[in-house]
């Protein structure tokens, strides 16, 4: 037997049947990373295509129904690679997979809806998302112009219908959603559309969903015995079977380190319904790479090389991302950054460990680059919203300081939360004063909390903030699935400042969202033009009010506002997401940049576009190095290091404001 067939193999449901079947379905879902990992089962793109040429092309199988592919949803965030493509990246890897249709996911929208809409449009197949409804586009028609449903043909001319759905808690998470969206029913929507689907010959109905194993069981228990054959559900990551009410409900693992390979055959004797046999299969290391898909992962590393080198931003203040100063003390990397959790979930505080801050080293005024944000931020554990108590976020604090004067990661910066502490206090009761919003912490109150999903995990001894799903008392309001990452809300940040450089995509909902985080981060005064001068680190901030996340609010009869800004329209810039000028000499972050992948259409085939010419990123380097000098003209240091370059004099963009986050005596050493 040989390692495909084995390797990683264990039967999740088996039913009487032998033989060959009618049908042979794969399913997989939440896929993030391409490249394998360190623990097996290690997964990884190219393994996963080896397995899935297996069950399409095999000899064993050569009798059999052609191969049906189903994918429930998340694949364009949360990654590195897709905090630089925006999800770009994904495209060809789940075209060459020969997925025949898609669930929309909840990160899936994590970059707007025109971005989704652009990815989509590259998609061989379809996606689908039936009871989440946008009345903007038109009577019943789903968010993004996702389908309802489709109609597959199996080789032997059997007919599948396929019903997306989705739930409606991680609606409620997502900042980047068009207003005044309709969600329906999962249930009321699939018995109104699996027997139209009957009516149109399918011969069995399967409901591909991204909504939580409960939700996906509850909705298997609500609909009537035989109306839908299986529901191939996703959003949870891990692997998971039941039969429930006569319905296969399936989940196949995540970042393609599972995958499940299904046979159906049709009932014997003429009666109603299917039997199925369900095979897991874990991508083992001892399963070979398929050459073709381990070409396009070498290709995108090598581009994201590349990219990584090219500007983000700007700071005109030194960024203190030192161990000795995040891990012990007050740093103005930190409230930066905590600022911008805050102010992203809408919370009334946020708190992160400072080993969070990777960089270890002062970030000089001038150009940041992509590849400095994402070694200082290199976690993958996105941020997340609690509702947490006041004693738990004074515990919290107490455990930040408890072993000082060691520098271990737990030492946290905050936003909107300020504190001091006595290092000659014995740990435990070291804490001599903790304010949030500048009252002294209510003890009995609820505050919303931003953090790492790591400290809400209790890791690192910040075990008052551990979630109920992980045996804790808090929680979550933004789960650690519904979350971005540090990374990629700083990159949507620059983004949005029109710093980084155009992004044709960007959508209304994310200019609304970005608006009232910029509203409230640069009420402080953070934002500095070119000329302007770094703030002395003595300058207290104005006061601030405390900003309360809102609750869901209802606009019509049954349309709802499901993201967290309903008011904050501006209506002349809801085609680009702002103004501004955009130079491309500079534009790092163009969806026309050649050197991501994307979908190998013939049309617009940037795998194969030919690389740059030399004389396009002398040019560019050239201008960076310009902008370079004048940046450090401004900032007073000494600019020896670019005699190279005399002659080519200084460059200054239009959209060359800097940041400048400040030290504000958040944190007081007694």
């Amino acid at each position: 037997m040989s390692i495909l067939e084995s390797d990683g193999l264990s039967v999740t449901y088996a039913s009487d049947r032998i033989g060959a079947p009618d049908l042979r379905l794969i399913h997989y879902n939440d896929v993030y990373h391409v490249e394998s990992g360190s623990a097996e089962p290690i997964g990884g793109v190219a393994r996963f295509q080896s397995l899935v040429n297996y069950y399409r092309e095999s000899p064993r199988f050569a009798d059999q129904p052609n191969i049906l592919t189903f994918f429930s949803g998340d694949a364009f965030n949360p990654s590195l690679e897709s905090s630089v493509t925006k999800g770009r990246h994904m495209v060809p890897f789940l075209n060459k997979i020969g997925t025949d249709v898609a669930c929309l996911g909840n990160h899936d929208l994590d970059f707007g809806v025109a971005q989704l809409r652009h990815l989509a449009s590259q998609c061989h197949f379809p996606w689908l998302l039936a009871n989440v409804l946008d009345p903007a586009l038109g009577d019943g028609v789903p968010i993004a112009n996702c389908g309802k449903t489709c109609m597959l043909t199996s080789s032997n001319g059997i007919k599948i219908g396929v019903i997306g759905l989705g739930e409606r808690e991680w609606l409620e998470t997502i900042n980047s959603l068009p207003p005044n969206l309709i969600y329906r029913s999962a249930t009321e929507t699939a018995k109104e559309l699996a027997p139209r689907l009957r009516e149109e010959g399918a011969e069995m109905v399967i409901i591909v969903s991204h909504q939580r194993e409960p939700n996906d069981n509850k909705l298997a228990t609500n609909l009537p015995p035989g109306l839908v054959d299986i529901i191939l559900g996703g959003h949870d990551h891990y692997y998971a079977h039941a039969v429930i009410n006569g319905t296969h409900v399936l989940r196949s693992g995540t970042d393609f380190k599972q995958l499940s390979y299904l046979e159906a055959f049709r009932k014997p004797n003429g009666a109603p319904g299917w039997d199925f046999n369900i095979t897991r299969r874990d991508i083992m290391r001892s399963i070979p790479e398929d050459s073709g898909a381990l070409a396009l992962v070498d290709r995108l590393t090598s581009s994201l090389k590349s990219k990584l080198e090219k500007p983000i931003g700007y700071t005109v203040i030194p960024l203190d991302g030192r161990f000795s100063t995040v891990r012990q003390r007050e740093s103005n990397l930190g409230n930066f950054v905590c600022d911008l959790m805050r102010y992203y979930h809408a919370a009334d505080c946020a708190m992160m460990a400072g080993g969070t801050i990777r960089g270890d080293q002062i970030y000089p005024p001038g150009v940041l680059r992509l590849k400095d944000m994402l070694n200082c931020f290199p976690f993958e554990d996105p941020v997340v919203l609690l509702r947490v108590s006041g004693q738990a976020l004074l515990d919290a604090l107490e455990n930040g300081v408890g072993t000082l004067p060691a520098l271990e990661g737990r030492f946290t910066q905050v936003s909107n939360i300020s504190f001091g502490f006595k290092l000659a206090a014995t740990p435990g009761s070291r804490i001599t004063f903790a304010r949030v919003g500048g009252q002294p912490i209510d003890l009995q109150r609820y505050y919303t909390l931003a953090t790492r999903g790591y400290m809400a995990r209790g890791k690192d001894g910040f075990s008052s903030l551990l979630i109920q799903s992980e045996g804790g008392e808090v929680e979550e309001l933004v789960s650690e699935e519904n979350g971005v990452l540090i990374s990629t809300i700083l990159r949507q940040y620059f983004m949005s400042l029109k710093v980084l450089g155009k992004w044709g995509r960007w959508s209304p909902s994310l200019h609304r969202h970005w608006g009232s985080v910029h509203r409230n981060l640069h009420g402080q005064g953070w934002l500095k033009p070119p000329s302007g001068t770094a703030s002395p680190v003595s300058e207290k901030a104005p006061s601030h009010r405390l900003t309360l996340r809102p609750p869901l609010q209802r606009t019509s009869r049954e349309a709802y506002y499901y993201g967290r800004f309903p008011d904050e329209v501006d209506l002349q810039n809801t085609t680009n997401g702002g103004s501004g000028t955009n130079s491309d000499a500079m534009d790092s972050d163009s969806d026309d940049d050649p050197d991501i992948l994307t979908s190998p259409r013939s049309m617009t085939n940037y795998v194969t576009l030919p690389a740059r010419s030399s004389a396009d990123e002398d040019y560019r380097l050239q201008l960076a190095r310009r902008v370079v000098r004048k940046w450090m003209r401004h900032a007073g240091l000494d600019s020896e290091a670019l005699n190279p370059m005399d002659g080519e004099g200084e460059f200054t963009p239009p959209w060359t404001s800097g940041i400048s986050p400040r030290l504000e005596g958040r944190i007081v050493i007694e």
